[in-house]
C-alpha cells in the first residue's frame, strides 16, 4: 500500500470470539485498516482476553466519533439496533455479523443506511457463491445450507460443554444446536433474493449424498414456481459449508458435464468452508471500495422467524431468552400465512399472560415484551409486510379483516386498491 494511501477506521461492535479473531485479522493483516474503537458493555477492566484493549470503550459517541465503517457483531438485536441507527444519523456505513438482528430489524434499518450482511458466515457465504454462480449463466432454484447436528431441545449441561470446548457463548451454541440459527439464516438469504419455503421450519433433508438431495429440493422449488432456502444434515460428507442449485442452458450441458459437474439438469455449486471473521475482511474492502450491498433481509421480507415453544410454560412464568434460549426455537414462516407470530428475536424477559404448550408457536398476545427500540421497529415493519402482502395476493376483504384482526398493530386500507 502507498504511503498516500487513507486507512480506513473501523470500529466494532461487542467483545465476543468473532470480535476477538476480526480485530487480531485487522491488525495483524490489513494496512489499509485500523481498528479504532470497540464498543462494549461489559466494565473495561474485565476484557482481559481482548487484543486490542487500548480500543475498548463503553461510550457508543466516542465509537461513532472514531469509525469510518461499523462492524456490528454483538449478536443482540436490541443493542445493536440502537447502535446502527446511531451510526446512520452519523452517515455512517455498517457491516454486519449478525443475522439476528438483520432477521429482527434489519429489514427496517435497511431502508434507512447503508447495511449488509458480511461473507464469512452462512449467509454472507451464500451471497458470495450467488454472485459467482450468476455470472457464470446458473439460474439458482435453491439455497442450501449444511447442518452438522441437530436437537430441538438440548440441556443446559450439554450446552455448557460445547459452549467451553467451542470457544462460543452458551445462548449461541444452544442457539446452533436447536435449529434457531439455521433457520434465521435461511429466512435472511430468502428475503434477499426473494426465495421462499417449501413449508414451516423447512425440510432439513437428513443426506448421505449431496447431489441426491439437491435434487429434491430442486424439484421442489420448481413445483413452486419459484426460487427456496433450505437445508441439509450432512452424514458421510462434511458440514462445513453451504451450495447453491442451479440450471444452466441446455446447450452448455455438454461442456458442464465435462468440467465435472455432472450430466444435469440441477448443478451443485458448493461452497465446502465458510470462516466467519477470517473472511468479513473482503466485505470491509468491497465495502471501502465503493462496491454494492452484499446482503441483508431487505426492505420488503416475506419471511420471518417465529418463536416455538419448547416446553410447557404457564401464566407469570418467564421467558429469559428467545434465541438461544431453553423455552422456545426458531422457525421460518411465511408472513402472510402467521401474521399474528412473534419474531423471536424480540423475547427478552418476557412474561408469559397465558399457558403454552411444546410446538405452540408464541403470538404477540402470549406475552408482556419488554419495551425497546426493536419492538418499535418490528411491530411498524411487521405491519407493513403484512399490508405489502395482502396487497400482492388481492386478497377478499374477509381474508383482509381476518389478517386484521389476528395482526399486532391495526393494518390500515390503502385508497383505491381492491381491499379499500
Amino acid at each position: 500500500m502507498s504511503s498516500q494511501s487513507p486507512v480506513t477506521r473501523i470500529g466494532i461492535v461487542g467483545t465476543g470470539m468473532i470480535s476477538r479473531c476480526l480485530a487480531r485479522l485487522i491488525s495483524r493483516h490489513y494496512d489499509d485498516m485500523t481498528v479504532t474503537r470497540v464498543l462494549t458493555r461489559r466494565p473495561i477492566a474485565t476484557v482481559t482476553d481482548y487484543p486490542l484493549t487500548e480500543a475498548l470503550t463503553q461510550s457508543v459517541a466516542d465509537l461513532v466519533d472514531h469509525c469510518d465503517l461499523l462492524v456490528e457483531c454483538s449478536g443482540d438485536p436490541y443493542h445493536g439496533t440502537e447502535i446502527i441507527e446511531r451510526a446512520f444519523e452519523a452517515g455512517i456505513k455498517v457491516v454486519t455479523i449478525n443475522a439476528e438482528l438483520q432477521v429482527t430489524t434489519g429489514s427496517y434499518l435497511a431502508g434507512k443506511g447503508f447495511l449488509t450482511e458480511a461473507e464469512g458466515d452462512q449467509p454472507g457465504s451464500l451471497a458470495a457463491l450467488h454472485e459467482e454462480a450468476v455470472q457464470m449463466g446458473f439460474k439458482p432454484l435453491v439455497y442450501g445450507n449444511m447442518k452438522g447436528y441437530l436437537n430441538h431441545n438440548p440441556t443446559p449441561e450439554d450446552m455448557a460443554y460445547w459452549s467451553a470446548r467451542q470457544g462460543t457463548s452458551v445462548d449461541q451454541t444452544t442457539s446452533f444446536t436447536d435449529g434457531t440459527k439455521v433457520q434465521i439464516e435461511q429466512v435472511v438469504v430468502g428475503n434477499n433474493y426473494g426465495a421462499t419455503i417449501t413449508r414451516q421450519g423447512l425440510e432439513g433433508l437428513n443426506s448421505t449424498n449431496l447431489q441426491d438431495s439437491a435434487n429434491i429440493l430442486a424439484q421442489l422449488a420448481e413445483q413452486l414456481g419459484t426460487p427456496i432456502v433450505d437445508y441439509v444434515i450432512p452424514s458421510g460428507y462434511s458440514a462445513g459449508g453451504v451450495f447453491v442449485v442451479g440450471r444452466h442452458d441446455e446447450d452448455q450441458a455438454g461442456a458442464i458435464e465435462y468440467f465435472k459437474l455432472g450430466k444435469g439438469p440441477y448443478y451443485v455449486l458448493v461452497r465446502p468452508f465458510h470462516l466467519c471473521s477470517l473472511e468479513v475482511g473482503k466485505t470491509l474492502r468491497r465495502v471501502i471500495a465503493g462496491g454494492k450491498i452484499l446482503l441483508n433481509n431487505s426492505t420488503t421480507p416475506t419471511l420471518s422467524v417465529a418463536a416455538i415453544m419448547k416446553k410447557p410454560m404457564a401464566v407469570g412464568d418467564v421467558i429469559e431468552r428467545g434465541i438461544g434460549g431453553y423455552s422456545v426455537r426458531g422457525e421460518a414462516v411465511k408472513i402472510a400465512e402467521c401474521p399474528d407470530h412473534l419474531p423471536i428475536g424480540l423475547l427478552k424477559h418476557s412474561v408469559l399472560k397465558r399457558a403454552m404448550e411444546p410446538g405452540q408457536i408464541v403470538t404477540f398476545d402470549d406475552v408482556e415484551l419488554t419495551p425497546s427500540r426493536a419492538l418499535d421497529i418490528v411491530l411498524q415493519q411487521h405491519r407493513e409486510a403484512i399490508h405489502h402482502q395482502l396487497l400482492e395476493t388481492q386478497l377478499s376483504e374477509s381474508v383482509w379483516t381476518a389478517a386484521a384482526e389476528r395482526a399486532p398493530v391495526a393494518l390500515p386500507k390503502v385508497a383505491g386498491s381492491v381491499l379499500s
